[in-house]
């Protein structure tokens, strides 16, 4: 794949507030051929669990910095790839290069080279509308899940006021201030917290996935990945059989608690979800007692 892209300076990424993870790269995924993928990979190789945290808009691996320690803690393997287009992965210029099947491959291309079992998906906002169609797929390889404000991008129904509230944002912010937007979300971050949000992004060139992740959200019947998303549906109402936690931001204004109740309804066996009353849509800042309450209810500690 030859394309222009830019590449976040390591410099960028100094002395960043509950961040001390290695980084890891993978530069030869089949389809992605010279691009640079990041990805966190915590905890012991050889655990019987491997926890797949994949991150949402506007943000990165840095979402899943309280939840991590917890699951390694645990005696657990955590992996938590950048996009492309985020974090410490490499970010094609064009916004026509970010396409649903192009974010969904990358992940599989991860799990296949990375050679990942016994996967518990872990997943918010497009982690989980990407994530979510891949374990009908790969069904042998994933026996958990924990759901944080997410949903299917099935096409069949209206987007609501939130989301197109939130994609109007998005589209007149080509240079949305990404740090400021999680102070206003999560008004108990640092400075230095919401400067790392920022970190990945020096000026609105490296922003394209950023601007371009919302106008993807599948609106139509035919809109790419609305069909896969509507056999993942399916599949996990009626074929799912690993187990399930959910948690729900009690003030998210996109994926608040009558979504997450919708969804709920199609993940076959999914309990009472974890309501986070303070919480909006990152509810990952409340990640230490998301992850402890997962491990407890799948028995993992």
């Amino acid at each position: 794949m030859h394309l222009n892209f830019l590449r976040t300076p390591e410099s960028c990424f100094q002395k960043l507030p509950g961040y001390n993870f290695n980084a890891n790269y993978v530069e030869d995924l089949s389809g992605y051929e010279g691009l640079r993928v990041h990805f966190l990979d915590e905890g012991p190789k050889n655990s019987t669990q491997t926890f797949l945290c994949l991150h949402g808009q506007p943000s990165w691996s840095y979402l899943y910095r309280k939840m991590i320690p917890i699951f390694t803690a645990a005696g657990h393997r955590s992996i938590a790839p950048d996009f492309l287009g985020f974090g410490r992965s490499d970010k094609p210029r064009s916004e026509e290069t970010y396409t649903f099947n192009f974010h969904r491959n990358l992940i599989i291309g991860i799990i296949k080279k990375l050679d990942l079992q016994n996967i518990i998906l872990v997943c918010q906002d497009w982690g989980g509308i990407i994530g979510l169609t891949i374990p009908m797929e790969m069904s042998d390889l994933f026996n958990g899940l924990i759901l944080m404000t997410t949903t299917f991008g099935t096409g069949d129904l209206p987007l609501g006021k939130g989301f197109l509230d939130w994609r109007k944002f998005n589209n007149e912010n080509p240079d949305m201030k990404i740090g400021n937007l999680f102070k206003r979300s999560c008004p108990n971050l640092s400075v230095a917290e919401c400067k790392a949000y920022d970190a990945p992004f020096p000026d609105i060139a490296y922003k394209s996935g950023v601007r371009k992740f919302p106008n993807l959200v599948p609106g139509q019947l035919n809109a790419e990945g609305a069909h896969l998303s509507r056999k993942a549906k399916e599949w996990f109402s009626n074929a799912w059989n690993g187990k399930t936690f959910m948690a729900v931001g009690i003030k998210d204004p996109v994926l608040g608690p009558k979504i997450m109740a919708n969804l709920r309804r199609h993940i076959k066996g999914c309990p009472e979800p974890l309501e986070i009353q303070n919480a909006g849509h990152f509810v990952q800042e409340e990640g230490q007692i998301i992850a402890q309450k997962a491990l407890e209810c799948f028995e993992l500690i």
